[in-house]
């Protein structure tokens, strides 16, 4: 029968009923501390000054209620010696005094010490693999070929780099197999499976997307965080060479690229396919990859005027102008935004994102709000200040429920939710001003 040793207390202190020191005695670990000139003075002498508050609480807690609750104090020793406590208080029976247990947290420190460093070199090896992922990613954005990690266990596509997705159509969470050619989808296991076992295979002619491009496909095995991976590097079979110059004398991509405002092509579903400069200050992200794949309605942030909304026009009328609506970017800004929109170039929209946050609350022509509030600007001085405000109020208030209801095209129902009210306020609000 094995008995659990227990541990000895770093100090024992016998005490009488007010505190002073009768007897101390110190475990193997501080040994070297005679504390004989303890005997007859008071334990809260014994220690840091902070520390006389916590032992007279423990002392009265102790001849109260028989046992006081553990605290921390620095301990002094006769040598000079300071080491940081714990201690609680048991009253003896009878006239016994009291008995005060203190255990060392040296240790404690110690360990807490190291965790520390382990935590600091844990955060530096983190650093180091994000500044690893980082390139990885620049790399995967860049490259001119079209690049897909596909996982091992469900042959679904976990990432696709910008031009798989503007070449091929292939973005994350489809199933490669079904993108390809039926009866060359048993050939393509087989060289995944020649990949696993070997690491390498010969590349292999498949046909993909709806088109059913020829194109050719290596294949290679990687480890990742979620598990094992096939990065697959596709080659249209017949494709012009990289970085060929453009028979025209202009380039329309970088053009799109130096406009002010925003540009996207997006798919029928929303999924953005192609993103300029414009649009990617405007959503704060830093790169063109940070985006392609996604859906636009991930930025779009007004109800009443997101995606569905904006698609719903564009079906209805076949183009979209001055669509009012709002962007909230990855770092949490927002911006008002007019989007105009436009289909026709086979399954894709193209989207122009103007930002309207500074723009003066003026119409062309000088009219409209401007010109109402400067009637109201000219009553200054002459009716009071509360009445102004009103007046003001009610301009503004007009002139939003005009707008609103030009772009919901007259729909009461589309336009009380444009402006967040409910159809019986937008009621009152058309009768009072006779719109």
């Amino acid at each position: 029968m094995s008995v659990t040793p227990v541990a000895q207390p770093d100090i024992t202190l016998f005490l009488d009923e007010q505190g002073v020191i009768k007897e101390a005695t110190v475990s193997n670990a501080i040994s070297g501390e005679g504390l004989a000139h303890w005997r007859g003075r008071l334990w809260t002498e014994t220690v840091a000054d902070a520390g006389g508050g916590k032992i007279e609480r423990m002392v009265e807690d102790a001849r109260t209620n028989g046992v006081s609750g553990f605290r921390q104090v620095n301990q002094r020793f006769p040598s000079g010696l300071e080491l940081a406590m714990e201690y609680t208080t048991v009253r003896l029976g009878g006239q016994g005094g009291l008995l005060a247990i203190g255990r060392s947290l040296q240790a404690v420190a110690e360990l807490q010490s190291r965790l520390i460093a382990a935590q600091q070199s844990m955060e530096q090896d983190y650093w180091k693999l994000r500044e690893v992922e980082t390139r990885y990613r620049l790399l995967f954005d860049a490259s001119q070929e079209a690049v897909l990690l596909m996982r091992v266990d469900t042959l679904r596509i976990a990432e696709a780099n910008p031009a798989a997705i503007r070449t091929l159509g292939l973005g994350r969470g489809r199933e490669f197999l079904t993108e390809i050619a039926a009866d060359e989808r048993e050939p393509f296991r087989a060289m995944l499976a020649r990949v696993r076992e070997q690491g390498r295979a010969p590349s292999a002619m498949v046909h993909i997307g709806q088109d059913r491009k020829p194109s050719t496909v290596r294949a290679s095995l990687m480890n990742a965080e979620s598990g094992p991976v096939f990065l697959l590097q596709i080659q249209p079979i017949g494709a012009p060479a990289m970085n060929t110059a453009p028979e025209e004398p202009y380039n329309v991509a970088e053009l799109l690229d130096l406009l002010p405002d925003g540009f996207v092509v997006v798919s029928e579903d929303g999924v953005v396919r192609r993103a300029n400069r414009g649009f990617l200050d405007l959503v704060q992200v830093g790169a063109e990859g940070g985006v392609l794949g996604e859906r636009l309605s991930r930025w779009l942030s007004r109800p009443g005027a997101d995606m569905s909304v904006l698609l719903s026009n564009l079906q209805r009328h076949g183009v979209v102008r001055r669509f009012a609506t709002g962007l909230v970017g990855e770092l949490g800004s927002e911006v008002d935004v007019e989007i105009s929109a436009g289909g026709g170039a086979g399954p894709f929209i193209g989207l122009l994102f103007r930002d309207t946050t500074r723009r003066e609350i003026a119409p062309e022509g000088g009219g409209g709000l401007r010109a109402d509030l400067a009637k109201v600007m000219e009553q200054i001085g002459k009716t009071t200040l509360p009445k102004l405000v009103r007046e003001t109020v009610s301009v503004v208030e007009r002139h939003c429920i005009e707008v609103a209801l030009e772009l919901a095209d007259g729909n009461r129902s589309a336009t009380a939710e444009l402006l967040g009210l409910s159809r019986q306020s937008l009621y009152e609000k058309l009768s009072r001003y006779n719109l």
